[in-house]
C-alpha cells in the first residue's frame, strides 16, 4: 500500500538516486565529513538547494517549494534512509517553523531564505540547568533603547558553528510564572562577545556550548512578542517532534535494509542467516513496527497539511516516541544479527548506532513525551 501519490513517490524516488549517487558509499561519506568525524556537509546541502529540495515545505516567496509537510518527510526521511550527512538541516527546519508563523516578513526572507539556498541554522533553547524544564531558563536579554544586551550560557546547540543566525530563548522578565517573560530572538553567529564552543560526541562534532557576554541584539529580532515566547514555542515544538520522527524512521528503514542484506549473504551451518527462525522473525517483528510507525509519520503530516497543527501535542509526541525507538532497536538488532562485523565501522551498522542514541533524548526527552502523552488522556 501506497503512503504517496504518484508525484509524491517521484520526490522520494529521485532523493533516494541522489543519496546513492553522492553518498552512498563509505568512501564518499567520510570525504564529505572529514573521514567521519563531522555530521554535516555543507557541500552537500548546497547541492540539494540548488536541486531546489531544501525547505519544500515552506512558501516559495520565502524560496520554499511551496508543498507541504507530507513532501518535508519525504525527504526527511530518505536523506536520512540514504545516511545523508545534513543532520542539522532538521534543527534548521524546526527553527524556520517559529519564523514563519510568529517573523515579520524581513526575518522571513532573511532566515528562511538562507535555510532554503543551502546555509545552515541554529535554535538555542537548552541551557546546563534548563533542558526538559525550559521554563527555567537564566539566559537574560536586557532592554537597552532600540537593543537587548544578552548575557547567558546555552549548551547542547546543534550546528551553531556553522550556522549563520541563532534563534535564542531568553529571559527578558522575571516577573510571573516561569512560563512567563520569555522571548524568542535570533543574533548573528558572528555577532561580537557570542563564543561557540565545540562539544565532543561519540557522533562527532555536531552540538556546542554557546556563550553570551553583552551580545547586543537589535529589538527588531525579536521574533513574536516580548515576552510570550512559550505558546509559541509550545506549538512549534509539535513540528519538531515529526521532523524527528520522520528522520528516525528513515534511520531505521537504513538499518533494517542494511541487515536483511547481510543475514542473506551471510552462511552459517550450511544456510543463509536469514533462513533461520530466529533471525527472521526478529526482522519481521522490526518490518511491522517500522511500517506501522512510519504511516503515522504521515498522518501527522497530513494534518499538519491541513491546518490543525496546534491540537497535535498527543500525536507529535507519539510520533517522536515510537520512531526514535524503534530506531534505536534496529541499530541495535543489526550489530547483533550481524555478529562482530556489526561492531566494525567497515560495515556501517556502528554508525547506526551512534546516530539513533541521541534521537530519544533531544528534541524533548521520551520520558517528556510519555507525560504529555499521559496529560492527554487526562492521567
Amino acid at each position: 500500500m501506497s503512503l504517496f501519490t504518484a508525484e509524491q513517490q517521484d520526490f522520494a524516488d529521485a532523493i533516494e538516486q541522489f543519496c546513492v549517487d553522492n553518498c552512498g558509499t563509505v568512501e564518499q561519506r567520510d570525504s564529505l565529513t572529514d573521514g567521519g568525524t563531522l555530521s554535516n556537509s555543507p557541500g552537500l546541502l548546497l547541492a540539494l538547494a540548488e536541486l531546489g529540495w531544501l525547505g519544500v515545505s515552506l512558501p516559495a516567496q520565502y524560496g520554499g517549494g511551496g508543498a507541504g509537510m507530507v513532501e518535508e518527510c519525504i525527504f526527511l526521511e530518505e536523506t536520512a534512509r540514504g545516511l545523508a550527512p545534513i543532520h542539522a538541516y532538521g534543527t534548521g527546519l524546526t527553527a524556520a517553523q517559529t519564523y514563519l508563523r510568529h517573523g515579520t516578513e524581513d526575518q522571513k526572507m532573511e532566515v528562511l531564505g538562507n535555510l532554503c539556498s543551502g546555509r545552515f541554522e541554529a535554535i538555542a533553547l537548552s541551557e546546563p540547568g534548563a533542558g526538559s524544564d525550559l521554563g527555567s531558563v537564566r539566559t537574560r536579554a536586557i532592554r537597552d533603547g532600540d537593543r537587548f544586551i544578552v548575557n547567558g550560557q546555552k549548551t547542547w546547540i546543534t550546528a551553531a558553528h556553522l550556522a549563520d543566525h541563532l534563534l535564542v530563548l531568553t529571559r527578558t522578565s522575571s516577573e510571573g510564572s516561569k512560563h512567563q517573560g520569555l522571548t524568542l530572538m535570533y543574533s548573528t553567529t558572528d555577532a561580537p562577545g557570542l563564543e561557540i564552543k565545540p562539544i565532543q560526541t561519540m557522533d562527532g562534532h555536531t552540538v556546542n556550548e554557546v556563550f553570551f557576554t553583552d551580545v547586543s541584539v537589535p529589538a527588531a529580532n525579536v521574533v513574536g512578542g516580548v515576552g510570550d515566547a512559550w505558546h509559541r514555542l509550545m506549538r512549534g515544538l509539535n513540528v519538531e517532534r515529526l521532523i524527528i520522527a520522520a528522520m528516525s524512521i528513515g534511520a531505521a528503514r537504513r538499518s533494517v535494509q542494511d541487515t536483511i542484506a547481510y543475514v542473506k549473504q551471510r552462511e552459517q551451518f550450511g544456510r543463509s542467516l536469514g533462513m533461520f527462525q530466529a533471525v527472521r522473525h526478529r526482522i519481521a517483528d522490526l518490518v511491522a513496527e517500522i511500517d506501522c510507525c512510519r504511516s503515522y509519520v504521515y498522518q501527522v503530516a497530513a494534518q499538519i497539511d491541513a491546518g490543525l497543527e496546534a491540537q497535535l501535542a498527543r500525536e507529535g509526541a507519539i510520533a517522536k516516541l515510537k520512531c526514535t525507538e524503534v530506531a534505536k532497536r534496529a541499530a541495535l538488532e543489526g550489530v547483533q544479527l550481524m555478529g562482530g562485523n556489526g561492531y566494525t565501522v567497515e560495515y556501517g551498522m556502528e554508525l547506526q548506532v551512534r546516530k539513533a542514541l541521541a534521537p530519544p533524548i533531544y528534541g524533548g526527552a521520551n520520558e517528556v513525551q510519555r507525560d504529555i502523552i499521559a496529560k492527554a488522556l487526562d492521567l
